[in-house]
């Protein structure tokens, strides 16, 4: 598997990212998606809809070899929760 370089910074990314979801693609995909994840590419926005990361980032690439992808977790506030138990 090849490692896209990013082309953005990080605070570059995550904005295009967070904008793309709020501007034309929650919209489409919030009702009846909770949990589940949406991968955009923050140059196209083109996006795919997949219960994890892996899957959701694969269909894009199928698509698009060189896409940036931001992934957003369909009402969380991260896309993965770490948690530590004692």
């Amino acid at each position: 598997m090849t490692i896209n370089p990013l082309r953005y910074s990080k605070e570059e990314f995550a904005r295009r990212g967070n904008e793309i979801y709020a501007s034309q693609v929650r919209a489409q995909v919030e009702e009846g998606n909770h949990g589940r994840i949406v991968a955009i590419d923050i140059e196209t926005g083109d996006f795919e809809l997949a219960n994890d990361t892996l899957a959701a980032s694969h269909q894009i690439l199928l698509r698009n070899p060189n896409a940036q992808i931001w992934r957003i977790r369909i009402g969380h506030k991260g896309v993965h929760r770490f948690s530590l138990t004692v």
